[in-house]
């Protein structure tokens, strides 16, 4: 749970900030709105608000999920990415062992029932490591449709108590591009094979040309969120049976 402090105006900091990602992002990390985390998955464009965040403070602490099942080329672009951008407050987050052994022992869960799997390696986690934070900043995007498509700037967590921070609400694909180029970042070598949205290595794909950038995630399935964001004002919670 999020610590016992005064909720900031969300209606307030979003007709202030609309527009400005910068602005809400420098907020954020001001202390203004208590202790914030960033968490990153250090996935196909994040290159771009990691950027954001190590120019205003490179001791922000930045939460990355290693679930167990992510591609080899996320976990050497996070610790490549990491030091070229000189975050000296990364913290990568597993699931716990125990609950491994107890929920995925044969790590095959995610083949008969992908909700379980992403609230036993992901879900879980993250809410364990966000205990003692006020906050957190995360990569979401509208274009990325979905239930993402009317997202704020800053959103309330009723369940957890906690702020959630979007800088890039706003941003289109062109934006981010024109930022890592502008900035020289690097782009996370999936993405040159296809890899738009990247997520675990069993259940993403590639994306064809013309496709929503997400569809590559969990395709097949009636899902598009791993179940640690908001969907109509609530966090959706799957437990694992």
């Amino acid at each position: 749970m999020a610590r016992n402090v005064m909720q900031p105006d969300l209606t307030r900091l979003n007709a202030r900030y609309e527009g400005d990602g910068t602005g809400a992002l420098r907020v954020a990390l001001s202390g203004a709105l208590g202790q914030i985390a960033m968490v990153s998955s250090f996935g196909a464009d994040s290159a771009v608000l990691l950027h954001m965040v190590a120019e205003i403070d490179r001791a922000t602490p930045v939460l990355f999920i290693d679930t167990l099942m992510l591609f080899e080329e996320t976990l050497t672009y996070q610790r490549d990415l990491a030091e070229r951008l000189g975050l000296s407050d990364l913290r990568v987050i597993r699931p716990a062992r125990e609950a491994l052994f107890q929920g995925d022992s044969d790590n095959l869960l995610h083949l008969s029932d992908t909700d379980s799997c992403c609230d036993l390696r992901k879900t879980r986690p993250l809410e364990q490591a966000l205990q003692g934070f006020d906050g957190w900043i995360t990569g979401r995007k509208r274009f990325q449709s979905g239930e993402r498509a009317a997202i704020d700037l800053f959103e309330h967590d009723s369940t957890t108590g906690h702020l959630k921070v979007n800088p890039l609400a706003g941003w289109k694909a062109a934006d981010l591009a024109a930022y890592m180029d502008a900035h020289d970042l690097p782009r996370h070598p999936l993405v040159a094979k296809g890899y738009p949205s990247i997520g675990c290595a069993p259940c993403t794909g590639p994306v064809a040309a013309g496709e929503d950038p997400r569809a590559g995630r969990w395709r097949g399935q009636d899902k598009n969120e791993c179940g640690i964001h908001i969907v109509d004002g609530r966090v959706i919670r799957r437990q694992a049976s």
